[in-house]
């Protein structure tokens, strides 16, 4: 199954549009954890991808991971919405908690999960075959919500949200794959907010955009973490050092090191993580 398919198919009946906070919502502060990751092991078949993580994700901060290619971060950056079963054979051991909720627990819906916990893609993905307003309530649409006010009032604030409104308030019924590079990613992350996540996913959202694309992103996920808990997954380690409060640093699957982002990158505790931060290797 591919992305497309996964955020049209898993998205129905479990749309939910931004309104007043969830009394969960409003007992959570900044100094609590969003999200707990305890012995987290990711397997392919017989092979180990990722081993024995430990993590904490703090509410309302974002999280970045970094590491060389194959070390096995986007990988557990996955496993946190339960993405990676998609893929045939892959399974996990250990657990994944969103406010002390077992995600990997019985009975727990993924398809809720992933609305609870949103991803946003590599590369820009716009519906094919829809408009830029279409693109933004595709889920309400398909969950049979057919009040224009609503949708409109849905379109508009989180395209808003994602600082993208201004650009394309005049061109709504254009294609979404008309816009740029940058716009269209800006679009995917509306189109993410739109269904209330309580935890952002992001998996190296800025490697396809140009410069100019890349600090409007940045730019937008400082704004954004004032609403939602990041976790964001990037192979630049200067855009790691601008935008997250919080590193882990993969290599071969396992988390060398983590903390917060400024003391990573200028007292790191561990030989290996001031190795690939100054650049000995990677």
């Amino acid at each position: 199954m591919n992305s497309e398919t996964y955020l049209m198919q898993d998205a129905i009946g479990n749309a939910r549009p931004e309104t007043a906070e969830t009394a969960a919502d409003a007992a959570i502060t900044t100094d609590a954890a969003r999200m707990r990751v305890e012995n987290l092991s990711v397997y392919y078949g017989k092979t180990r991808a990722v081993k024995d993580v430990d993590m904490s994700i703090k509410t309302l901060k974002v999280t970045a991971l970094i590491g060389p290619s194959g070390c096995g971060k986007s990988t557990f950056l996955r496993c946190l919405n339960r993405m990676h079963e998609l893929t045939p054979g892959a399974r996990v051991e250990g657990k994944v908690l969103l406010d002390e909720q077992d995600l990997y627990g019985a009975g727990v819906d993924p398809v809720e999960v992933r609305r609870r916990v949103g991803m946003v893609f590599q590369k820009p993905n716009p519906f094919p075959n829809m408009s830029v307003r279409d693109n933004v309530v595709a889920v309400f649409g398909l969950n049979g919500v057919r009040d224009q006010k609503l949708l409109d009032e849905i379109v508009e604030k989180n395209l808003r949200g994602a600082a993208l409104w201004d650009e394309v308030k005049d061109d709504l019924h254009k294609s979404g794959a008309s816009l740029s590079g940058g716009q269209q990613q800006r679009l995917c992350i509306a189109r993410a907010l739109a269904v209330n996540p309580e935890v952002l996913l992001m998996d190296e959202p800025c490697s396809a955009l140009d410069p100019i694309a890349t600090a409007k992103i940045e730019e937008l996920i400082h704004e954004l973490k004032e609403r939602v808990t990041i976790a964001i997954v990037t192979h630049n380690m200067q855009q790691a050092a601008r935008v997250s409060d919080f590193t882990g640093f993969f290599y071969l699957g396992e988390l060398v090191e983590f903390g917060e982002t400024a003391t990573l990158f200028t007292a790191p505790e561990k030989r290996q993580t001031e190795d690939y931060i100054t650049g000995r290797f990677g």
